[in-house]
């Protein structure tokens, strides 16, 4: 066992270019992802914190249940729509990154659409008078809102990055596992440790477990600065 903490430190040290390969890729897909997810999630989720309309409980519920739904599903999902015969088929992106991509935003748009629901909810009760009684516009009231939760929101973009880097069983439908196009880190590790390469899969661990904390310490540090400055 220590032998095979030995060798995965070498091919760390030694920058390996396959290792540097998989990581490029899983960086460009969940970073990605995690931007359309953003781009997305943060406004439905914004919506649904300060507006009340017909079907809002429908659509929340529907946004807690897909936080949960297994990643083989959307991953599946993903596949008869991407494959020749599926509505974008034409496409040809199965088996491309651009797949992936579409798998993994499925995956991190309702998480950062109702964890950022949540957060902007409990900030909208305490300001919605507020904002009535200045007459902003509405849009004006959404941006000073995200504005004023950024923080806390980081919380729920650090979320959707964990989900999307940290995904299997789509990328490994839709992206087939290709090496040098689609292999990403969390596939590659299931492969490695299947074949027995047991150094590889541990150097893509760790890899994938340094990403994540550097993400959360960056998430801490922005929280202890905006501390300190604003109190």
């Amino acid at each position: 066992m220590f032998t095979t903490f030995q060798d995965a430190f070498k091919l760390l040290a030694q920058l390996d270019a396959g290792v540097l390969g998989i990581v490029l890729v899983s960086l460009q897909v969940s970073l990605t992802a995690l931007l359309f997810g953003t781009l997305i999630g943060l406004p439905l989720g914004a919506l649904l914190a300060t507006e009340e309309f017909r079907g809002k409980k429908t659509i929340t519920v529907t946004l807690n249940t897909l936080m949960g739904v297994p990643t083989v599903i959307v991953g599946v999902v993903v596949y008869l729509m991407l494959s020749r015969t599926g509505p974008l088929g034409t496409w040809g992106w199965l088996f491309t990154p651009k797949g992936m991509i579409v798998a993994q935003t499925l995956l991190t748009t309702p998480l950062i659409a109702a964890l950022s629901r949540q957060i902007l909810e409990d900030s909208w009760r305490i300001h919605r008078d507020s904002f009535r009684a200045l007459r902003l516009p509405r849009l004006s009231a959404l941006k000073w809102l995200i504005w004023d939760c950024r923080f806390s929101l980081t919380i729920a973009i650090l979320a959707g990055l964990a989900r999307a880097i940290s995904e299997v069983g789509a990328v490994m439908i839709v992206g087939g596992n290709i090496d040098r196009s689609t292999r990403t880190m969390t596939t590659a590790i299931a492969l490695e440790t299947s074949k027995g390469d047991l150094p590889l899969a541990l150097a893509l661990g760790i890899v994938l477990l340094g990403i994540v904390l550097l993400a959360n310490l960056f998430t801490f540090a922005v929280r202890q600065i905006a501390e300190r400055r604003y109190g």
